[in-house]
């Protein structure tokens, strides 16, 4: 195996939690070189072999870094991203690719011109709830869905001090939250014909937008999305309606909780769903609950190793990340106007693989 030398560009939320603990954890596949770090030496605590840099220059400078995994706040995913391909770096962006469809089809156009791998970590792909419907689904226990819904639904009436509930672009859950629900939808159902969005501030002094609805028609499956600040009692996480019965979900994936609290994929509990919130199939054999599948946002990191070094298929590939973006854009366009749209300029064909 030749291990990819990677430098992580940033060490917030993003960078501790969610990406440096699974590339540190794949040292078979991963080389993990410098973490760019503006003021603190946080990272040099748990990675004290890794190199910590105050500026990209300093990582796109060096001749031996060939990933570069951009996890900054959401409007400058572009111009690191950016600039790293034009360096002659691979790259991983986190979710959401950009701010804007324009940015992101600008990115996909350098990758291409200079034969680099532009992808987006869209790891809740890979956790456990995900995992357990793709299942259900492929296993034709509901027959043809005809409905599903997904929320990511919150109790946080007082806010935080973050960019993230400022007016500042890329803000807000629709970029945030959005970004993964648009992404499961098209994930499993491919592209679809009309979009209808409303959105709102919700919370008093909030600057960005804390709730959103949407809903997709497919051609013969209507989605609905939504998430908000204020919802005390959540109710299912996933619905699943299909011509032989249904599948319900409560919970969430443990893997963010457990990322937020220090404990590392190594841990062999790692991904492991309480039984408490497995879901419920009911169709014409009748009820029983489905033990959910183990969750790993690693598995992200495995698979592009793979593409990169064995020539596996690209899961998250860049389009991806511009036809999410797309929909966050018509989504606004729709609440503004309050009308139903239709879907438009996405990038076709694109395999979305389950």
């Amino acid at each position: 195996m030749q291990p990819i030398k990677t430098a992580l560009v940033g060490y917030g939320l993003g960078g501790r939690c969610f990406h440096a603990p699974f590339i540190a954890n794949l040292p078979q596949y991963y080389d993990f070189r410098m973490i760019f770090e503006r003021s603190k030496d946080t990272a040099k605590e748990r990675y004290p072999s890794v190199q910590i840099v105050r500026s990209i220059e300093a990582i796109l400078e060096n001749p031996e870094i060939e990933l570069v995994v951009v996890t900054t706040p959401n409007d400058t995913h572009y111009t690191y991203a950016l600039a790293a391909l034009e360096a002659g770096k691979h790259v991983v962006v986190d979710k959401p690719m950009t701010i804007t469809a324009q940015q992101a089809h600008h990115l996909i156009q350098v990758a291409k011109e200079k034969n680099l791998i532009c992808s987006v970590y869209q790891n809740r792909r890979y956790a456990s709830d995900a995992r357990t419907l793709q299942k259900v689904i492929k296993s034709g226990a509901l027959g043809d869905v005809w409905y599903f819904e997904a929320q990511y639904h919150r109790f946080r009436p007082e806010l935080k001090n973050s960019w993230k509930e400022t007016a500042v672009p890329g803000s807000g859950i629709l970029y945030d939250l959005g970004a993964h629900l648009i992404d499961q939808a098209l994930h499993l159902f491919g592209i679809p014909q009309t979009l209808v969005a409303h959105t709102e501030m919700q919370r008093p002094g909030t600057e960005a937008i804390d709730y959103f609805d949407i809903i997709l028609q497919f051609a013969a499956t209507r989605v609905r999305l939504t998430a908000g600040m204020l919802v005390r009692e959540q109710g299912p996480r996933l619905q699943l309606h299909g011509t032989k019965g249904s599948f319900i979900k409560n919970g969430d994936d443990p893997q963010d909780m457990a990322a937020r609290e220090g404990i590392l994929p190594s841990d062999p509990n790692w991904g492991l769903e309480d039984p408490s919130i497995y879901g419920l199939l009911h169709n014409d054999e009748g009820k029983q609950i489905i033990p959910s599948e183990k969750g790993d946002f690693g598995l992200y990191y495995e698979i592009f190793y793979k593409h990169v070094r064995e020539g596996a298929v690209l899961r998250e590939k860049p389009e991806h990340g511009y036809n999410v973006v797309t929909l966050i854009e018509q989504a606004l366009l729709s609440s503004e106007q309050q009308q139903v749209m239709p879907v438009s300029h996405l990038l076709l064909p694109v395999e979305y693989i389950i």
